[in-house]
C-alpha cells in the first residue's frame, strides 16, 4: 500500500519513541494507559487458544497481555522500530490493507490507530473483514473529556505539561509531547463520538458498547461482527 502523509508521519513519529513507549506512556497517563490496555482485553470472550490480530500492536503491551490468557496472537503494525521490541508472531504492514483473507481470525483488538488513517470508516471495514463471523473486535483511542469541568484541566494538561515533560527526556518525545493532545482533539472535533459508533455499525460490527476511562481521557469501544 503506497504512503500518505498521514501514514509517514506516523512512522517517523513512532520511530522516534519507541525505545521509551511503555515507560512514557504509563508516565504521561499518570499509571492508567495499563488500565485501559487491562479493560481492553478484558472486551476480548473467546475461546482459549481462539486466533486473535492484535493491529497497531506496537512494543506488544496488549499482544503479552492476550498472550497470558491463552489466545494465540498476531502483532502488526506498520512501524519497523516499535514492532522490533514485539514479541511472537510479528508483521509488518497497514492496518488500512491487512495481508490476511477474509475471516482469518476469531478476535481483533487495535490501539490508538484511527487518528493515524486517511480514512477511519474504511479502515473498520478491513479490520471487520478478516474478523470471522460472531467474534470479538475491541479498541482503546484516546479521548476529550465530555464533562465541560475537565477540558480545560485536559486541554492545559496535553498543551503544556506533556510537552514540558516530554523534552526532559528527547526531543521526539517533546515533539510527541506537543503533537498529541492537538491531534486527538482534532480527531473528535471532525469525528464525534455518535459518528465513530456508526462507522462501527456500518462495518458490519454489532452490539457495539463503549466506556469512557479516566474521567473522558480515553475510551474503549467493543462489539462482534455480524
Amino acid at each position: 500500500m503506497s504512503d500518505t502523509a498521514r501514514t509517514r508521519h506516523a512512522r517517523t513519529l513512532f520511530a522516534g519513541i519507541a525505545s521509551e513507549y511503555e515507560r512514557m506512556g504509563a508516565a504521561l497517563s499518570f499509571g492508567q494507559d495499563p488500565r485501559w490496555r487491562r479493560f481492553l482485553v478484558d472486551r476480548v470472550r473467546a475461546a482459549p487458544g481462539s486466533s486473535v490480530l492484535d493491529v497497531a500492536s506496537g512494543t506488544g503491551l496488549v499482544a503479552r497481555a492476550l498472550e497470558a490468557r491463552g489466545y494465540r496472537v498476531t502483532a502488526l503494525d506498520a512501524s519497523e522500530e516499535m514492532l522490533g521490541a514485539n514479541t511472537g508472531r510479528r508483521v509488518l504492514a497497514h492496518a488500512e490493507r491487512l495481508p490476511f483473507g477474509d475471516g482469518s481470525f476469531d478476535a481483533l483488538t487495535f490501539t490508538y490507530l484511527l487518528r493515524y488513517v486517511d480514512d477511519p470508516g474504511a479502515t473498520l471495514v478491513e479490520l471487520a473483514r478478516v474478523l470471522r463471523p460472531g467474534g470479538p473486535i475491541a479498541s482503546l483511542e484516546f479521548a476529550v473529556p465530555a464533562a465541560r469541568w475537565a477540558q480545560p484541566l485536559w486541554r492545559s494538561y496535553t498543551r503544556l505539561v506533556m510537552p514540558a515533560a516530554g523534552s526532559i527526556v528527547s526531543p521526539a518525545w517533546a515533539y510527541t509531547g506537543r503533537f498529541l493532545g492537538p491531534s486527538i482533539e482534532s480527531y473528535w472535533h471532525e469525528h464525534p463520538l455518535d459518528e465513530q459508533l456508526a462507522a462501527w455499525h456500518a462495518a458490519g460490527i454489532g452490539g457495539v458498547r463503549w466506556r469512557r476511562m479516566s474521567n473522558g481521557a480515553a475510551i474503549v469501544v467493543w462489539g462482534r461482527k455480524r
